[in-house]
């Protein structure tokens, strides 16, 4: 499970290789400017929200409650930087499908000296844009399907304590499904065999999952975190699971 984080580590040594670096610059601009949008969004949205809680200060002066609340304050604001972190990355992947494949290609490219396409990188692109968005909003999909329960733990008593770790591990998961996904699918596989593979590697595939989860809640570094996982995903694909990739060619 650690092996597969230090990939994160590779995606940024392959970002900035000449000849891979101006494939960096759209996938880059894109994650830049839904951070700025969207985090604009959830600050004016929810900042009243978690400012609320001060007003159960008052009970403070009873023994043990001003603990807990600050602990529930607590536990609530990491669940809420969590999804939105998550769901800020799904949107930025949304946008930037098309553009993240590419990159994933030529980093492919890079570290085996092939192209998995026959077709000039840009057409490719464009070709595979609707598969790219297909496979995105079934991401979308399952992510609510898992989503909406695990947020509603955290509001159960007692199991309120833990969901905070569920949904990070489910975060890091679904992190994981996303950027091996962009690999994958330039061999033609669909979601649902990217599930499949990563079932298969559980351990491989959570370790860097975390890893990019663990990025993409530090501010200011997950605006590099989009290209960075997609180069690291495909090196991961490339020495441990390009052997078992469907083929749908």
């Amino acid at each position: 499970m650690l092996g597969s984080m230090r990939y994160l580590g590779t995606g940024w040594r392959l970002v900035r290789t000449p000849g891979l670096r101006r494939f960096v610059l759209a996938p880059l601009a894109v994650n830049l400017a839904v951070f700025v949008g969207l985090g604009w969004w959830a600050i004016d949205a929810f900042g009243d929200w978690l400012g609320d809680w001060a007003v159960l200060e008052r009970f403070g002066d009873v023994w043990g409650v001003g603990f807990v609340l600050a602990l529930l304050q607590f536990l609530f604001a990491a669940a809420l930087v969590f999804a939105l972190a998550w769901a800020f990355t799904l949107v930025a992947n949304l946008v930037g499908a098309p553009f993240n494949g590419l990159l994933a290609e030529r980093v492919e490219a890079h570290l085996t000296g092939r192209r998995p396409g026959e077709d000039p990188g840009w057409l490719s692109m464009i070709r595979s844009t609707p598969r790219l968005l297909g496979s995105e909003i079934s991401k979308l999909l399952y992510l609510a399907v898992w989503l909406i329960p695990l947020l509603i733990l955290q509001f159960v008593p007692l199991v309120n304590v833990i969901a905070p770790i569920l949904l990070f591990l489910f975060g890091a998961w679904m992190l994981a499904l996303e950027y091996l996904d962009y690999p994958l699918g330039n061999h033609g596989a669909l979601f649902r065999d990217v599930r499949r593979e990563a079932r298969a590697r559980r351990g491989s595939a959570l370790g860097f999952g975390i890893g990019v989860a663990a990025l993409s809640a530090v501010p200011i570094v997950n605006l590099f975190v989009m290209p960075v996982a997609v180069a690291g995903a495909t090196a991961l694909y490339v020495d441990h699971w390009r052997g078992g990739t469907p083929s749908r060619r």
